[in-house]
């Protein structure tokens, strides 16, 4: 997964679509999503990574532009 989009068409599979609204809210609740389904042992390890590190980058990209 290289990009947010990949991240959410990744859990559109698993049925789970997010959007509330709140950008880095939206990042931290398919964080926790990736996590429950790393957890279940659903998703490989590889993908859950990648997505995690993906989101924990965006979310302090996001962080420091609403201290700006």
């Amino acid at each position: 997964m290289k990009t947010i989009y990949d991240i959410q068409q990744f859990l559109k599979k698993f049925g789970t679509i997010i959007y509330i609204g709140d950008r880095v809210a939206d990042l931290e609740l398919m964080a926790a999503e990736l996590k429950e389904l790393y957890n279940s042992q659903l998703i490989e390890t590889k993908d859950y990574q990648s997505a995690i590190l993906l989101l924990r980058q965006e979310i302090r990209l996001e962080t420091e532009k609403k201290r700006k």
